[in-house]
């Protein structure tokens, strides 16, 4: 296993065991990777890494396209300030935008709400030879909606006890569609962008304290700040029971943006080349047809 490789096991969470989120830096210590290196060292190497896997992830994508067989779903959740936006947009700065599709899920419209709560994801989930991106997603019915178990009433659902046991349904739920989308072609790669409760303060008040920012401070955030535990609690249950062979889930540190976005690199990158594509060969036909035209611009 190379370097990236070691790296990018090292944030995965094993099947079956613990996310352990209560254990995992905020701060990336690279692992042993980079040897101990100071804050400002660490921004360079992680930007050194950033630019190389930008770079490679622009000639994997244009692989998996041509190679049409493979779709790739790019899932990112996080608390909020944790650098979601700003990991899509530095990540797939490289990549031909038409490749790639951004969805941002929010409150249920009421035709959604008419369906299952995986509908609209369904029918948001990436063509073939095409990256897909979910920034938030089906997961918030496992995590925004266990902390807010009133916000179910709107889903209208069959009276049943919201125990422990109405939880698990749901993720056994997700596993399945997540195995059947992967049984098909579409290779899933989830993001828990792993941001500290200090730095989140100090990107909220750094919103706040610049005019040109202030817009993107909500202040229902500081309501869902103070419940900070719970949404720590629900995200350890639904990664440890959803982190999978076939969909695994990776805990990435995000304090420091930077590294965030080299290592969802990395992970990206990674996924795309474990899939082994190849380019499409020509048929003999085809191929003497190109010969023909290649004579034929020759002779001009």
């Amino acid at each position: 296993m190379d370097r990236r490789g070691r790296i990018v096991d090292g944030l995965r969470v094993r099947p079956g065991r613990p996310a352990g989120l209560a254990e995992r830096d905020t701060r990336w210590s690279a692992g042993g990777e980079l040897g101990v290196l100071t804050e400002p060292q660490l921004d360079t190497a992680a930007r050194a890494l950033l630019k190389e896997g930008v770079s490679q992830l622009s000639d994997a994508q244009e692989l998996l396209w041509a190679s049409d067989r493979y779709a790739l779903l790019v899932v990112f959740q996080a608390m909020d300030a944790a650098g979601k936006d700003s990991a899509i947009e530095h990540v797939m700065s490289g990549v031909n935008p038409q490749g790639v599709d951004v969805v941002g899920f929010r409150k249920p419209s009421a035709e959604e709400l008419d369906h299952t709560y995986l509908w609209r994801i369904a029918r948001a989930v990436p063509e073939r030879g095409r990256i897909g991106i979910f920034n938030r997603s089906h997961y918030e019915e496992v995590i925004a909606l266990r902390v807010h178990p009133d916000w179910l009433d709107a889903q209208k659902l069959p009276s049943r006890d919201r125990g422990p046991g109405f939880w698990a349904d749901r993720y056994e739920d997700i596993n399945a569609f997540e195995r059947h989308l992967d049984r098909n072609g579409t290779k899933i790669v989830k993001f828990y962008l792993h941001v500290s409760k200090d730095e989140q303060h100090r990107r909220f008040m750094a919103r706040l304290d610049n005019p040109n920012k202030e817009w993107k401070f909500n202040a229902a955030d500081v309501a869902e700040r103070a419940l900070w535990e719970d949404y720590q609690a629900a995200y350890e249950a639904a990664l440890s029971a959803t982190s999978t062979e076939w969909a695994p889930w990776y805990v990435v540190p995000a304090d420091q943006k930077s590294v965030t976005q080299a290592l969802v690199a990395a992970v990206v990158l990674e996924t795309i080349e474990s899939l082994d594509l190849s380019w499409p060969t020509v048929s003999p036909g085809a191929h003497e047809a190109n010969l023909r035209a290649r004579k034929v611009l020759e002779s001009e």
